[in-house]
């Protein structure tokens, strides 16, 4: 009979402890669906603001996979939490697993954050001719990680993008058009003014150059052994390289067709008998 009554005791101590308990476990299941709805209502949200951004696929998917559990982990310890359980210990131990995942990966993690910042910002875009970190080339992938250049040679340069974020980026595309500086040289003994009418008369020739900024053609230095002029001009980067190559080739033709002498560099030598020499200094002994 004792027995019994400490039997019925104990389940009216549990059944009560059970009722107390039961509001604080119905807010925890609520919490957990209602914040669950909230994390997915967030995730279509963030799915369609990248949508109308011009983001890398790579980098959406991460994003949003991140963001999905980050948002989840953080409701289950509010869950956790309403049921009593405490979870300050729960919150150290992940905090360091992530410090020592962190630590663990940290030049991955350098390259991960240079490549979310060059997709965010957009330095440069595929397709465009950039110089960095020694290498210049068209920009063939931008991923998470890493950068692909295709270069001058046709070979691929892989660039981290922690040293690429990091570094000074030249981005020879994105303006639509580049300035060239061509040097020539002429003789000290020709005419400087017909020089310069001829560079520009081939300036105005060559399809391609932009007359706003105006060309200029410009005594530049007065060298050692020639005068030498900078021809600046303004072009489109599809017409660029055909028109430097063209300049540089007629520049050459139209001068020496004009009368100018191209110099290059002269250096006079003396040379002294020295059997003359030895007898010049045994008459005057």
């Amino acid at each position: 009979m004792d027995k019994l009554n400490d039997f019925s005791d104990l389940a009216k101590e549990y059944a009560e402890k059970l009722i107390a308990f039961l509001p604080n476990l119905i807010a925890a299941i609520l919490i957990l669906f209602i914040g669950f709805w909230i994390v997915k209502r967030v995730v279509k949200y963030l799915k369609k603001l990248f949508a109308k951004k011009d983001y890398d696929p790579a980098l959406e998917g991460f994003l949003t996979t991140l963001v999905n559990y980050a948002l989840k982990a953080l409701v289950i310890v509010v869950a956790i939490s309403q049921v009593g359980i405490e979870t300050t210990s729960l919150v150290a131990i992940l905090g360091a697993a992530g410090l020592a995942i962190g630590l663990a990966l940290q030049g991955s993690l350098a390259n991960f954050a240079g490549g979310v910042l060059i997709i965010i910002l957009k330095p440069f875009r595929v397709g465009d001719w950039i110089e960095a970190q020694g290498v210049s080339g068209a920009v063939k992938e931008v991923s998470l990680f890493y950068t692909k250049l295709d270069t001058f040679g046709n070979q691929e340069a892989v660039i981290p993008n922690g040293s690429l974020a990091n570094d000074n980026i030249v981005n020879y595309t994105v303006n639509g058009k580049r300035r060239e500086n061509l040097s020539f040289g002429i003789s000290y003994d020709d005419d400087i003014k017909k020089a310069k009418e001829v560079l520009m008369q081939l300036v105005n020739e060559q399809d391609g150059i932009m007359k706003d900024p105006e060309p200029q053609v410009l005594v530049a230095e007065l060298a050692d052994s020639s005068v030498n002029f900078s021809v600046r001009y303004f072009a489109s980067n599809d017409k660029f390289w055909d028109i430097h190559w063209n300049m540089i080739e007629q520049g050459k033709i139209r001068l020496e067709e004009a009368g100018m002498t191209i110099p290059y560099p002269q250096r006079d030598i003396y040379v002294y008998d020295q059997t003359k020499m030895n007898g010049t200094k045994e008459k005057n002994q």
